[in-house]
């Protein structure tokens, strides 16, 4: 069986296909380094990390990007002998504005090398790709309409190489995400709906033509969870298809999984999959429902050697000039404040599971109060815990949506760690429990999430992490060494 979700924690937005015999997922990565995680499988239960795609400046730029913006949904496609990935690098997404630039780039295999970008057209976010019989290739994305009293204004499409896009499909809720597939000589337009919360699911429209007008499956969505809050995999929606070599169906679709009924996602929006059975020529899922076992497909079970390649660093790429690792051992030159948006020191790791532990040994000799090393959890900026040595000796201090507080003092320490507990925060110093229970849910999507008088100020979609942050906020060019780093998931 398939056991979802396939990707837990931080995976969101899932865009799968196959290459032969080998299947690749590639998912949103926002503000962190490197930009388009990417994962592969043989047979859909078993995926290893390959990293992610977009590893530089030349390929990404996320300085100054607000919390939850840069990459969103990435589409992953195979045609004529090369890999094509379309992102979005979100500048902005607030006060009735999208500022987002669509990039495109190829390259012969999944490991590159990655051409230059390619700017195209920048209406609105979720672009993606429709490669069709004929080899001609054409670019959709939803189209936001920034005027005051507007916003979402639907689907539109054009070709690739130039000519004047065409709306296929009017806004009906909250409607994004486009993928489009010819199959059995209709074209079958697949979006998201509903927004990214409860209310999300994955609508499926055909048409006999590539323009329209495409018609709604009559049984409804696809997938969604909107109307049974007991169903373990919540806020299923932006899906995609992929087909087996045996011509079975699929689909890759985002998922979260709240502490309480309808409650906060600490562990952000993950990748599921469900099977798919066509109905009346329609693609359906059983239910229309997410399923958390899913029959897996006839193929050989191909297990991968575990890779720990799950480090991400936030806003800037890993480079020499202020990460380096020798070892085991990473060394991290300190950067901004936690507020700050240019130049943070953070190396972190998505949070997998409701229980999980994370450890770590640091050296460190601050100098002057502007210093700080330790361990964090961490949501964005606004949201998170840093337990640091200081230059006044150990500090837990939390953000809860901005508001600083500080949580403990003590002696400076060597060894330290932090726990997951469902909704229950824990830290440790040198194999001592810190007295004081923290709430986990502020590192959650909801809390995240700020609409002051409609107007939105910040939006939660990636996910708990836990991390390595140093933070120097004199420039003084301090540096930390951290060793003997290891997480604990079941």
């Amino acid at each position: 069986m398939i056991r979802n979700p396939i990707l837990p924690g931080f995976h969101p937005d899932p865009s799968i296909l196959r290459a032969g015999d080998d299947y690749y997922l590639a998912t949103s990565t926002f503000e962190w380094y490197p930009g388009v995680r990417v994962h592969h499988s043989r047979d859909l239960v078993n995926w290893r990390s390959l990293g992610g795609i977009l590893t530089d400046r030349r390929l990404l730029d996320l300085t100054g990007v607000p919390d939850s913006g840069g990459v969103w949904a990435p589409d992953l496609t195979h045609a004529n002998g090369l890999f094509h990935l379309v992102y979005g690098v979100m500048d902005n997404y607030a006060h009735g504005f999208k500022d987002i630039t669509n990039y495109l780039i190829t390259a012969p295999s999944i490991d590159g090398p990655w051409s230059d970008p390619v700017r195209l057209p920048g209406r609105g976010f979720d672009a993606a790709l429709f490669h069709d019989e004929d080899g001609s290739t054409y670019l959709l994305n939803m189209v936001f309409d920034s005027r005051p009293g507007h916003g979402f204004a639907g689907i539109e499409i054009q070709p690739l190489a130039g000519g004047k896009p065409r709306l296929i499909l009017e806004n009906r809720h909250v409607t994004e995400g486009p993928h489009l597939y010819r199959i059995g000589g209709w074209y079958y337009l697949m979006v998201a709906e509903g927004g990214t919360g409860y209310d999300h699911g994955v609508t499926v429209l055909r048409s006999r033509s590539l323009e329209g007008p495409y018609e709604a499956d009559p049984a409804g969505p696809m997938l969604t969870a909107r109307h049974d809050p007991n169903l373990e995999l919540q806020k299923a929606g932006h899906g995609c298809l992929v087909q087996t070599r045996d011509g079975n169906w699929y689909l890759a679709h985002l998922a979260a999984r709240p502490y309480t009924t309808r409650g906060r996602c600490v562990l952000g929006r993950e990748t599921a999959i469900q099977s798919v059975e066509w109905v009346d020529e329609w693609p359906r899922v059983a239910g229309g429902v997410p399923a958390v076992e899913v029959p897996m497909p006839a193929l050989s079970p191909h297990r991968w050697q575990p890779v720990d390649s799950d480090w991400s660093t936030l806003r800037r790429p890993a480079s020499p000039d202020w990460l380096t690792e020798e070892g085991g051992r990473l060394t991290i030159q300190g950067g901004q404040s936690p507020y700050g948006l240019r130049a943070p020191s953070l190396v972190g790791r998505p949070v997998t599971s409701r229980k999980c532990r994370f450890e770590a040994s640091v050296t460190f000799e601050p100098d002057s109060v502007h210093q700080s090393a330790g361990i964090g959890a961490y949501y964005n900026s606004r949201n998170w815990y840093h337990l640091a040595l200081t230059s006044g000796g150990l500090v837990l201090t939390g953000s809860d949506r901005g508001v600083r507080t500080v949580h403990f003092t003590a002696e400076p320490a060597s060894r330290l760690g932090v726990e997951f507990d469902g909704p229950v925060l824990r830290f440790t110093y040198d194999g001592r429990a810190v007295p004081v229970e923290l709430d986990a849910t502020i590192l959650s999507d909801e809390n995240a999430d700020e609409i002051i008088d409609g107007q939105v100020r910040s939006f939660g979609f990636t996910g708990a992490f836990v991390g390595l942050w140093v933070q120097d906020l004199a420039g003084e060019g301090c540096q930390a060494t951290f060793h003997d780093t290891t997480y604990q998931a079941p």
